[in-house]
């Protein structure tokens, strides 16, 4: 009885205080203290299709059949009677991107070719043209061209073009997918004419709708999305996957810049490293490069906060998210301003980025622990 006393006493209590009248007085004529829109932003970070099968709008996985099993994404099409075999071949003299997909054709029946599945589908819209390119050459026979077609998940096929005029050098041919249907999980075929020998690389397919309509470019909706925060900053290109599983995995943005053909296909340590998070088919092409997170930047509004790996302890790595004239720590933080300054030594032999006579970075820099633990490799640039 005695604890029942003491519970409804202290019921009666905590309502009567709950009750109690509070005054807040504000006078807008004394503002507090400024907050700094650059508190509120975007940490991007290129892990579980953000980037490849997200933001960036390319629609072909593995284009350059640079993945660990160079016909991920793809499968081989044989239709009626149809034979012949696809298989990877390397070239020595291309080290940045040294595969190609080599087709021989036995017999064409009524098409062989290759079909590719996209990032778990292909999103198309209807009347939203998709332009489809791809490098090739004729190494022998009569093979005189393709076709193109986009299948729905009904099988019936939503659009389709040809492209001719092959030669025995390699040259980049094109051609317009219109879909007749709307479909996010459509498939791309490519189904060769003739008979014979022919190589391809850097099968490529875009919506024509991309932001600022730009070749390369990004999901037009999702970037709307992100300008509609109207975030302060945008961290790029993440965490922990900046450090990569070891060495040879981390993030370089020299790798990340100039002609697509040259940028260096990565594996995305949470592809295999993390059970939990599993995207076995996962890589990055970085067609959404260092350059481009800067462009996106400014698109944005916002302070582009690059992040690098930093120079701290190999047992417990960080990341430094920090722009280009900061404090002199690192060589791959000082050269930042060569991704967007034209004529640069350091990437004279890319091309200088368009529209840009002088730096779109600014001086944001930033701390973050961004992993520890187990496995983390030796922190150096």
């Amino acid at each position: 009885m005695k604890q029942y006393a003491v519970g409804c006493l202290l019921i009666v209590l905590l309502t009567t205080v709950g009750y109690a009248q509070v005054r807040i007085t504000v006078d807008a004529s004394q503002p507090g203290e400024a907050i700094s829109p650059a508190m509120y932003g975007i940490f991007f970070e290129d892990i579980n299709f953000g980037a490849d099968g997200g933001l960036y709008a390319e629609l072909i996985k593995n284009r350059s059949f640079e993945f660990d099993l160079p016909l991920r994404g793809w499968r081989v099409l044989r239709r009626g009677n149809a034979d012949g075999r696809a298989y990877a071949v390397r070239d020595s003299s291309r080290p940045r991107n040294p595969r190609y997909l080599r087709i021989e054709i036995d017999k064409q029946g009524r098409g062989f070719g290759l079909n590719n599945e996209g990032f778990r589908g292909m999103g198309v819209r209807q009347g939203v043209p998709c332009n489809l390119s791809l490098e090739i050459r004729r190494v022998k026979g009569n093979v005189s061209g393709l076709q193109a077609e986009l299948v729905g998940t009904d099988q019936t096929t939503m659009a389709e073009c040809r492209i001719t005029g092959l030669t025995d050098k390699w040259q980049t041919l094109k051609c317009r997918l219109v879909p007749s249907g709307t479909d996010s999980k459509a498939t791309l075929n490519i189904l060769f004419q003739g008979e014979g020998t022919v190589d391809i690389d850097m099968v490529s397919l875009f919506p024509a709708d991309t932001w600022k309509k730009r070749e390369n470019g990004l999901r037009a909706d999702l970037v709307q999305l992100l300008a509609d925060m109207k975030p302060g900053f945008l961290r790029f290109p993440g965490g922990c996957i900046v450090e990569g599983f070891d060495l040879s995995q981390r993030y370089q943005w020299k790798n990340t810049v100039g002609d697509l053909i040259n940028r260096l296909v990565t594996i995305n340590r949470w592809n295999f490293e993390f059970k939990h998070r599993p995207t076995p088919d996962y890589y990055q092409s970085f067609g959404l490069g260092f350059y481009e997170y800067f462009l996106l930047a400014e698109d944005l509004g916002a302070e582009p906060m690059p992040t690098v790996k930093s120079l701290l302890s190999p047992n417990r790595s960080r990341t430094v998210g920090r722009s280009c004239r900061s404090l002199p720590m690192q060589p791959s933080v000082r050269k930042m301003t060569c991704l967007i300054l034209p004529g640069s030594s350091v990437l004279s032999d890319s091309p200088s980025p368009e529209g840009h006579a002088s730096p779109i970075c600014t001086c944001t820099r930033g701390l973050t622990a961004s992993s520890g633990g187990r496995r983390n490799s030796p922190a150096v640039s």
